[in-house]
């Protein structure tokens, strides 16, 4: 590791110590009030460089709707934005990036599964996030940090409503990175 992966991980190690007190102390965590005493923080993957990646923007003028289904057996509807194509563990793979319909924001929405989806990870599959700056375009390299793929709110409680990744979205590829299961 050089040294700007070891700043690297000591800020993503603060970042996630932080989320582990809010799990534990947040009135909004999704962790039931019961389970919360007995929470010493969230297991997480090694912070590992090798997982973060540039990806290469293709914007979809216009935009599929997509229906993904949740873990409540309900659908909830998406729209197919973009897709990012990157390079892992020396393949090329790509995710499509969704925004919710009717959404005023431009962060786009990864979930995605992979081959430790089940085992390592939960089995729902993880989600990522993507925040532009500025408004993307066709060719725009972005960053993809899989170290901060993240558990879904339904793995922790029943009273949360989540999208499951569409089959488009599964990885045929293993990436030991981000939050593993609960």
């Amino acid at each position: 590791m050089t040294d700007h992966d070891d700043d690297y991980a000591e800020r993503l190690r603060a970042k996630r110590a932080e989320k582990d007190r809010a799990f534990a102390e947040a009135r909004a965590s999704p962790l039931p009030p019961e389970r919360r005493d007995d929470f010493d923080g969230l297991d997480y993957f090694d912070p590992a460089p090798d997982y973060r990646v540039e990806a290469t923007v293709t914007l979809h003028d216009d935009p599929e709707p997509i229906e993904m289904e949740t873990s409540d057996d309900r659908t909830v509807r998406y729209l197919r934005v973009a897709t990012l194509r990157f390079d892992l563990g020396g393949d090329t793979h790509s995710l499509h990036a969704y925004r919710q319909e009717g959404a005023d924001s431009d962060d786009l929405f990864l979930p995605f599964r992979d081959k430790t989806t089940g085992q390592q990870t939960y089995h729902g599959g993880r989600y990522m996030e993507l925040s532009p700056e500025g408004s993307l375009a066709d060719g725009d390299r972005v960053p993809l940090d899989f170290n901060l793929a993240y558990t879904p709110f339904c793995a922790f409680s029943d009273t949360f409503s989540c999208p499951l990744p569409p089959e488009e979205n599964w990885l045929e590829t293993t990436v030991p990175a981000g939050e593993r299961s609960p």
